[in-house]
């Protein structure tokens, strides 16, 4: 583990009071356990949340036993702007991580004003309460989460670097690249200490079962096909979930108010060679009857306005703050196949009651 990653402030900001929303989400929960275990002079962790199909209260279960008085999880709606402000008001937070977004492109596609909402109004409602809360404070700190698919579509040259022009495709990636511009005008307009992080894809424990290592490992454990988009050739960045958790405790840190940082794993993929690669971890861990699970890949129908290709440009990140990732992709990946065998009762709760494993987003 690298201490410099979590040393207390690291010699700049040091959070003592977080409110964190979408807290009970896959990255969210990562941060909220990773604060809570490794950073005991943040006195208490507020975790905000809606609690909708992707958030789920199960992820924080027993913190608040674990860490007595450190740890709370509110059931509220970002959009609410009432119950936002009592919130501040009634935590007091210094820092704001905001992790809250509908985040699946294929929902985006069905259901597109959702994300409008959420992602864009929410926001605004955010940067408001904490605007107001604050009253022109400035040791204080709203992190707000983003991602890659801002940047749009590479092609077989190149990476996303912060100053990429933005060029969504998706209703999800145009929903998140509104909610950073309105967090970078709060800033400028009205001086709010602010920070931003476009990750690439993460992966890890605690994904919703939609989204594609998750899915993949539920359908090879239930002799499903493994459907891939179109013809596998799409590549994407993957990002430990730990390592994305550590860049934001850096960025808080040590991070410049009003800088944006790349954060991305290294590690490009293109689907079907990804999916060939959890088979083939799957046939070690937890083997067929007979043959491999890779026999069970089929190609469907791509997703509409797929982009081709994320990769990002961490430069900026590692040499302002020091940051590396600790997870090579391989032990990532094993270790993340692992924790889903080791956990099939999480997902069997979630596949009854909240996603049935169905393609969505067809367009």
């Amino acid at each position: 583990m690298k201490k410099s990653l979590l040393a207390d402030g690291g010699g700049g900001y040091a959070p003592r009071r977080m409110l964190v929303t979408g807290g009970a989400g896959f990255i969210g929960t990562n941060f909220v356990r990773l604060v809570l275990a490794e950073r005991p002079e943040v006195l208490e962790v507020v975790t905000l949340d809606a609690l909708t199909y992707a958030g789920n209260a199960a992820n924080l279960a027993g913190l608040d036993k674990e860490y007595p008085g450190r740890h709370r999880l509110i059931r509220a709606d970002i959009r609410d702007r009432e119950e936002v402000a009592r919130i501040f008001a009634e935590a007091e937070p210094d820092t704001v991580v905001n992790f809250a977004a509908e985040s699946h492109v294929d929902r985006s596609i069905d259901a597109p004003l959702d994300f409008v909402e959420t992602n864009v109004f929410g926001v605004a409602v955010l940067l408001e309460s904490a605007r107001k809360a604050w009253g022109g404070r400035t040791n204080v700190r709203f992190h707000h989460v983003s991602t890659d698919e801002v940047y749009g579509s590479l092609g077989p040259e190149g990476r996303f670097r912060e100053d990429t022009p933005y060029d969504p495709s998706s209703p999800y990636s145009a929903t998140k690249a509104g909610s950073d511009h309105l967090v970078r005008a709060w800033h400028r307009t009205y001086g709010l200490p602010i920070s931003i992080s476009n990750s690439s894809n993460n992966y890890g424990p605690w994904q919703f079962p939609e989204k594609l290592i998750p899915l993949m490992i539920a359908n090879a454990l239930e002799e499903k096909p493994l459907p891939v988009y179109g013809d596998g050739t799409n590549i994407r960045d993957w990002l430990h979930v730990r390592d994305h958790a550590l860049a934001i405790l850096a960025i808080l840190d040590r991070g410049r108010p009003g800088r944006t940082y790349n954060v991305g794993g290294g590690n490009e993929w293109s689907n079907l060679d990804l999916v060939r690669r959890l088979s083939t971890f799957l046939d070690e861990l937890h083997p067929r009857r007979s043959g491999s699970y890779a026999e069970l890949i089929a190609f469907v129908q791509d997703r509409p306005g797929h982009d081709g290709r994320y990769a990002v440009d961490g430069s900026r990140i590692r040499s302002e703050l020091g940051w590396q990732p600790e997870f090579t992709f391989e032990r990532g990946l094993k270790d993340t196949v692992c924790w889903y065998l080791g956990n099939q009762e999480w997902v069997r709760a979630i596949q009854a009651g909240k996603y049935d494993g169905r393609r969505l987003g067809t367009g």
